[in-house]
């Protein structure tokens, strides 16, 4: 895998399309930004034994904690600017919600409690599919303040970032750096999407069993 990803993982740009996809995932949750990160990372752990240095401990290329913070930080700018579009365009946010079928399939099926659930919902809500789009554009055409939001997003991305970057790490460690590793870790992580998305349900199912028996 690192002689056929290895070129790529050592580009100077490769942070650069990396960025630019978390960055834009807000808009568009089918770009495979997770997936990239993944890939990178499992590139980086076969670094060491590619460069001809057994049992090194280098982090290799590009690097994981560069890696962690480039995901974590285009996370939080496409949150912040979903969230400003968001709260400047008020209701217009409806339209934009209704123009991906899967972000209304996930809109309907998380409610109101990606907006209404607190600081603990938004990093949940960041691995869980398109949650991440309801809950900054969310944020925003509901007018919650910037200090309760943005901080939590940043929590969220960094969570997410080092989770991504730890899966494709600890997969190529453990399976090598080979497409297995990755397809592995990305079943990891659409896991954790999963099981946040189920969390996410929790509260409303209980709201709504708990409405029922009244």
């Amino acid at each position: 895998m690192h002689e056929c990803l290895g070129p790529l993982a050592e580009a100077p740009w490769i942070h650069l399309i990396i960025g630019v996809s978390v960055l834009l995932d807000v808009f568009l949750p089918v770009l495979p930004s997770g997936i990239l990160v993944i890939t990178a990372a499992t590139a980086a752990s076969g670094a060491g034994s590619a460069a001809g240095v057994p049992g090194s401990d280098q982090p290799g290329v590009p690097g994981l904690l560069p890696l962690v913070l480039c995901a974590a930080t285009a996370s939080f700018l496409g949150d912040l600017v979903a969230y400003r579009l968001a709260r400047r365009g008020g209701t217009g946010i409806e339209r934009v919600l209704a123009r991906s079928r899967r972000l209304a399939t996930a809109r309907s099926r998380l409610g109101s409690a990606l907006t209404h659930g607190g600081g603990l919902l938004v990093v949940l809500a960041r691995f869980a599919p398109a949650g991440r789009s309801l809950v900054s554009l969310g944020a925003g055409a509901t007018r919650r303040s910037a200090a309760e939001f943005l901080p939590w997003s940043a929590l969220a991305g960094l969570m997410w970032a080092g989770y991504s970057v730890g899966l494709g790490w600890f997969g190529g460690q453990w399976l090598g750096a080979t497409w297995i590793a990755t397809a592995v870790s990305v079943c990891a992580l659409f896991l954790a999407g999963a099981v946040a998305a189920y969390a996410i349900r929790q509260p409303r199912m209980r709201q709504r069993r708990a409405e029922a028996t009244v």
